[in-house]
């Protein structure tokens, strides 16, 4: 696998994480258009993501074949991912992805140094403890009261979990094996997909056929997931887990204005400081990701 520079591996994140931010939005369009629910949007989401990276991502000149590694990988997205879907059900996209975001990093921060052995530079202390002071204000300013149920909380914070133990997982393997990224992505896809079949299968797993279903699936397949997760796990055989958690805080920030430009959701004066503090964060550690 080709060397990915850290000042690559940045750019690689705050690509993804600009997709992933159309994520939320696309499934919670899914629900209204599409008549899926979070497990069959979920699902359809790793099939189609799988499939776009199978003909599309281009091949090592030796593929490895796949290990028993994307195992844990493809579990950790099907929670999370699922999870996530399940709190914009019950919360909004843009609460939904606040509370997410906010856990992950400081859940990536505790593995890394435990589990990882990383240490955080000063730079990237300040870019989190930043980052989360933009979260509460982004959160305390788009929180309505019939946003902040108990389930919604939960379901954020098991996907926060979740994707934080795939971001950790990923970097632990790429840092001793150097797995092909998007051999990894692929396979994870799959197993993910193969977790939430039984699931799906006892709801609606079959969408509404209609133009702007089918033009969202394949949006989402494509854009947030198969070209977002091939970034992602490039970046991290380069930056460290928290690094990458921290400078994909930048996805807050879009899928909060999304929801206020979609789904009616609104921002006050407070949330829109909280969006400016999350990006100042994110800018200046993927300005120097070095540092983290």
């Amino acid at each position: 696998m080709t060397h990915v520079s850290a000042r690559r591996g940045a750019v690689y994140v705050s690509v993804a994480a600009t997709a992933w931010g159309t994520g939320g939005a696309a499934g919670s369009l899914l629900f209204e258009t599409g008549g899926l629910g979070p497990v069959g949007v979920s699902l359809w989401r790793y099939l189609l993501g799988a499939a776009f990276l199978l003909l599309l991502a281009p091949r090592p000149a030796s593929p490895r074949p796949l290990s028993w590694r994307v195992l844990p990988i493809g579990a950790g997205m099907a929670v999370y991912q699922t999870a996530y879907f399940a709190a914009i059900a019950h919360t909004g996209v843009a609460v939904a992805t606040v509370v997410t975001m906010g856990a992950t990093p400081v859940f990536a921060a505790l593995g890394s140094r435990f589990l990882l052995r990383e240490r955080l530079g000063a730079l990237a202390l300040g870019a989190l403890a930043a980052a989360l002071a933009g979260l509460v204000l982004l959160a305390a300013g788009t929180a309505r009261e019939a946003d902040a149920s108990a389930a919604g909380i939960g379901y954020a914070l098991a996907s926060a979990a979740g994707y934080a133990g795939v971001t950790l997982l990923t970097r632990l393997f790429a840092r001793r094996h150097q797995d092909d990224a998007a051999g990894t992505a692929t396979g994870g896809f799959v197993v993910a997909a193969a977790c939430l079949a039984p699931f799906a299968t006892a709801g609606d797993v079959l969408p509404e056929v209609s133009v702007t279903s089918v033009a969202l699936l394949l949006y989402l397949g494509a854009v947030p997931t198969a070209l977002a997760y091939g970034l992602f796990f490039r970046a991290l055989s380069a930056l460290r887990a928290t690094t990458v958690s921290i400078i994909s805080l930048g996805e807050t920030v879009g899928a909060a204005l999304l929801g206020v430009l979609l789904f009616g959701e609104r921002l006050t004066p407070l949330a829109w400081c909280g969006c400016a503090a999350l990006l100042a964060a994110v800018a200046v550690l993927a300005a120097r990701p070095e540092a983290g």
